[in-house]
């Protein structure tokens, strides 16, 4: 399976422009200002250009957040005064040639406060308004069809695609800390020998120009419906806020991450050489979905279930034995999970994914728990590299799980079918109906294996996160045609609240179980142990929306070895007086430990400390969807 993330760090470097620094030397650029010293206010001028590109609205950045800020504006300067624009962020609408011209009056500084604001510390955006934006071609002005943003980095005066590329892959190198001597000088940013800075229209650079048309397209294309047909009414001047800072960084980042492939494809339609004749329209662009929410996912776990010193379990002290790694699309779908060490495919987790489509963000407590136990799993991690993948393929509703280990060999019968991962699936799992996914080892229909969800018309008798439906009431898995266990909830008494503690803030901010759904399972009683409420910031001014699972137990259902019958998991959540966190942060597990199946906790009381010894201890480490595509950009193939 193809990564999305692409392109290597030194791709990357070599193409970096406009990162804030000033030089003597800077020809046909873009740039304002060659060789004078900014000390008096002066307008600001540069073009927006696809073609040219006129009645585009074109501001200054002054807060970096991607959108216009109109009047009053607060801007804290350097020696932490504080100056006020009354009309807000300079802007301008463009005219014939793509021109603009930003009146800079208001960047003069009283002079007891401090030094005047120099425009060229500050990126300039461009918006391309749906049928308003005129495009100057060969063939007369064209009304552009749908929006898009674009920047260029400080000081950079010319705004097109071309810079937007260049200031979106500085700002990657910033995020990721690139080794200044990686870093190429501005004068020398360029894409397959080409001045990312320049007009290239006047220069007349068909090449350059036809890069910039496919990237403009596909930077429309990513545009969200809603924010281009506000752009599109009548009275709409570009002014509105749409899109967050995160947002117009994720858009940012999608480029980059897919420029190489859109540049290629022009390459191909040019046939190396005839640019002016390539036809961008017609050029099939990768189709990506961006979620601008920019959600929070989660992107590893690290397993410990071995035994320090090759014990036996459960034991106090364990040792890493598998770590798993989260993949995702653009738009937080995800792709797959790699491991290295084993891992312990559930059947339940995947009928939870199945039920969002894989976007997992969606699911409160995303990925639940689960850890091969078994004893080769622990050498496979201190060997190193990648020994099981398990994959989706959410449009044709089917995944996939490949191995080259024999962890799986007495639980489930399954060896591996090469000493690579191959691609050769050991386990597929298919649906067709999010109610059923069916389980198949080695391609064999005598080892099917399914699980059925069970539903319901009243919601309140369904733990919505169990698997991620307001209708399931749980389940039930055949093996073989025979049913091997079923789990049915039943309806809680509600919700009770925490006992003994007189609103006693500190105390409040601990684990308590509030809600008790009892169930079922292969005859035997027992309860999903929650902590839903609503908890009150006073340091935050605001409150969280609880809903934790805490504890559940497990019967034959991730086949987690030949005591899965005896076990249970409890789940730990960061501490609710923890600064920063929100109500999507707070429902997400940072820790679980698989441990002797016990009692229920009384409704009220407190949940549990951690146990001592343990079978298995998950650790879980999130990103944020920004945070992990900029990861991925950093990847170099040899990483992969």
């Amino acid at each position: 399976m193809k990564r999305l993330i692409s392109l290597s760090v030194p791709l990357l470097t070599l193409a970096i422009a406009g990162c804030g620094e000033e030089s003597d030397q800077l020809p046909v650029d873009g740039r304002d200002f060659d060789g004078v010293s900014y000390s008096e206010p002066v307008d600001y001028e540069g073009r927006v250009i696809d073609g040219y590109l006129r009645n585009a609205r074109v501001w200054l950045d002054l807060n970096d957040d991607g959108q216009y800020n109109p009047g009053p504006l607060s801007v804290t300067l350097a020696n932490g005064e504080t100056h006020i624009l009354q009309s807000g962020e300079p802007t301008d609408m463009t005219t014939a040639g793509g021109r603009f011209t930003l009146d800079t009056d208001e960047l003069q500084v009283d002079e007891l406060k401090g030094k005047d604001l120099d425009p060229r510390d500050y990126p300039l955006y461009a918006l391309a308004l749906p049928g308003k934006t005129m495009e100057e071609t060969r063939s007369g002005e064209v009304a552009v069809k749908r929006a898009y943003l674009m920047s260029a980095s400080p000081g950079v005066t010319n705004v097109t695609p071309l810079t937007t590329l260049a200031r979106f892959r500085a700002e990657v190198a910033k995020r990721i800390n690139l080794n200044p001597k990686n870093v190429a000088p501005e004068s020398s940013a360029d894409l397959n020998g080409l001045n990312l800075l320049q007009d290239y229209i006047l220069s007349r650079n068909e090449q350059a120009h036809a890069y910039a048309r496919a990237l403009a397209r596909f930077m429309a294309s990513q545009t969200p419906d809603d924010y281009n047909s506000s752009l599109a009414r009548e009275n709409s001047d570009g002014t509105e806020r749409f899109l967050s800072r995160d947002a117009v960084y994720l858009l940012g980042i999608s480029l980059v991450q897919n420029a190489a492939d859109i540049i290629q494809l022009v390459d191909d339609a040019a046939s190396g050489e005839n640019y002016d004749t390539v036809d961008t329209d017609a050029i099939e662009l990768p189709v990506v979905p961006v979620e601008l929410e920019n959600p929070v996912l989660l992107t590893s776990q690290t397993v410990s279930a071995s035994a320090e010193g090759g014990g036996s379990l459960p034991a106090s002290n364990l040792e890493k034995s598998a770590e798993l790694r989260f993949d995702y699309t653009e738009d937080g779908q995800l792709l797959s999970v790699s491991s290295r060490g084993c891992m312990e495919p559930s059947l339940p987790e995947l009928a939870r994914l199945v039920q969002v489509n894989g976007y997992i963000a969606k699911l409160k407590n995303q990925w639940h728990p689960s850890a091969s136990l078994s004893e080769h799993s622990k050498g496979l991690y201190d060997e190193g590299g990648i020994h099981e993948r398990l994959v989706f393929d959410w449009d044709n509703e089917r995944a996939y799980f490949d191995t080259v280990t024999s962890c799986h060999l007495e639980t489930r019968g399954i060896s591996p079918d090469s000493s690579e991962l191959d691609g050769t699936a050991e386990m597929t799992w298919s649906w067709n109906d999010k109610s059923m996914v069916v389980e198949v080892v080695s391609g064999s229909v005598s080892e099917e294996r399914e699980i059925s969800l069970l539903t319901t018309e009243a919601p309140d008798k369904s733990p919505a996160d169990v698997l991620a439906g307001s209708s399931v009431t749980g389940y039930r898995i055949a093996s073989g045609g025979a049913l091997e266990v079923q789990l049915a909830f039943k309806e809680p008494e509600g919700v009770c609240e925490p006992k003994g503690v007189n609103d006693e803030l500190p105390r409040l901010s601990e684990p308590y179980v509030t809600l008790l759904f009892p169930l079922e399972i292969a005859g035997e009683v027992d309860a999903y142990e929650y902590d839903v409420r609503e908890y009150s910031q006073p340091d935050e001014g605001g409150s969280l929306q609880i809903e934790r699972l805490q504890r559940y137990p497990l019967k034959s259902l991730s086949m987690a070895g030949p005591d899965a019958g005896d076990l249970q998991w409890q789940l730990y959540y960061s501490s609710l007086n923890m600064e920063g966190l929100d109500s999507t942060t707070a429902n997400l597990i940072r820790e679980a430990y698989l441990e002797r199946r016990g009692t229920v906790t009384g409704c009220g009381m407190l949940f549990r400390d951690a146990p001592n010894s343990a079978y298995a201890q998950v650790t879980y480490g999130y990103k944020t969807l920004t945070e992990y595509l900029i990861e991925g950009l950093a990847e170099s193939p040899a990483d992969e």
